[in-house]
């Protein structure tokens, strides 16, 4: 391409393109792509064409075509502009390194940004006694009725073994790797990453323990997740490996447990609430899933009987000594299962419907509550007398 300097008798000043320029948000760090160091240059033709060449991180962006719409967009807004033509180029490995480095900062060794001291994250776990409890679905539910009011969501599917959770998000792009940052992809504004996007189709994982571990730091550390307001941890059901990793990479983060009506499925339940005793975290509430079925004559049909719900509540309030309040029961509704099926979660394709509006508001309690000291830097140093 033919670049063309600014000369005295053009309309457009470069000053008024950039200025449009900076309105212009890359889709997967969400900042202006100013300030990332993206535009390569500007020419301004006398004739009113704009080129403008923009660098993209790496070579097979796929955020390629969402960049260069938004450029044009962006552009032609400028009074005088006629004609807009994008360029795109990629970054070398050090404006690679050197853009991760104004995102993460020069640390050699990984940080987890939601472990620090003054994070203002809410880490939110959500945890089972055993699996069929629908709780990634009511994960993804919760993180897009959060999305849709506007807050900043990310989803961690740290169920490594039994991952479900981009299929039930639709996310169906692969994350995107930025020197030593990982990017990661997004639906239905929530930015999502699992060890799914990383497999050869439904290959299975067979990883021990210290794996497992490694893979939960690398996704909480490498992962530019940016300013989150919550993120939610889709754990494996039980009390094992991953469940304790996650107490230790970050001990602020707090327990939701998600169990039936059943006894049997409550009492398991208990044990998983229970580790916050010996992990020294926060239980947040309990989520009663498939509490009744809607009759055709409009009754309601307890098909995993009763109380389950409330059961864990009571007893884990007793044993922590604290109140565990039961946040939500979901009504059992087949459009649940059809919505995660379709990537495309019940809280936006079906707000109306029952299980949806307890959904929202579980979504409601836990985005409302206020925000405690514990985990906080005050700011205080202590004095000898």
């Amino acid at each position: 391409m033919a670049w063309m300097t600014t000369t005295s008798h053009t309309a457009i000043s470069e000053d008024a393109v950039r200025a449009a320029l900076a309105r212009v948000e890359d889709p997967e760090i969400h900042r202006p792509i100013t300030e990332l160091g993206m535009v390569k240059q500007v020419a301004i033709g006398a004739d009113g064409t704009v080129d403008v060449a923009v660098y993209l991180t790496v070579a097979g962006c796929p955020m390629r075509e969402t960049i260069t719409s938004r450029v044009r967009a962006a552009v032609s807004e400028v009074p005088g502009v006629r004609e807009v033509r994008v360029e795109l180029d990629v970054m070398s490995d050090e404006q690679r390194t050197e853009l991760r480095r104004s995102l993460r900062g020069d640390s050699k060794e990984p940080v987890i940004p939601f472990a620090q001291p003054g994070s203002l994250t809410r880490v939110y776990c959500v945890a089972s006694g055993k699996g069929g409890v629908g709780k990634s679905s009511v994960t993804v539910n919760l993180a897009a009725a959060m999305a849709a009011r506007g807050l900043s969501v990310g989803v961690l599917d740290a169920d490594i073994y039994g991952h479900s959770v981009p299929r039930m998000l639709g996310a169906n792009t692969r994350p995107t790797k930025v020197d030593d940052m990982i990017m990661p992809p997004q639906a239905h504004d929530v930015k999502v990453i699992s060890i799914g996007m990383f497999t050869q189709g439904n290959a299975a994982v067979t990883w021990r323990g210290p794996m497992l571990h490694r893979a939960l730091q690398q996704f909480l550390a490498d992962v530019f997740w940016g300013d989150l307001d919550v993120l939610l941890l889709d754990l494996p059901p039980g009390t094992g490996d991953v469940a304790i990793s996650c107490a230790q990479l970050i001990p602020n983060a707090e327990i939701l447990v998600v169990t039936t009506p059943q006894q049997a499925a409550a009492e398991v339940a208990e044990r998983a609430g229970s580790i916050a005793l010996q992990t020294h975290q926060r239980l947040v509430g309990v989520v009663e899933n498939m509490s009744w079925l809607v009759t055709p004559d409009g009754g309601r049909m307890e098909v995993f009987g009763t109380g389950g719900g409330q059961q864990v509540s009571d007893s884990l309030s007793q044993a922590l000594g604290a109140p565990v309040p039961l946040l939500g029961q979901i009504p059992l509704d087949p459009k649940l299962r059809e919505a995660g099926d379709a990537g495309n979660p019940l809280v936006l394709s079906a707000p109306e419907t029952d299980a949806a509006k307890a959904l929202s508001g579980v979504a409601d309690r836990l985005t409302s509550r206020a925000r405690g000291l514990a985990g906080m830097s005050l700011g205080i140093t202590p004095t000898r007398k």
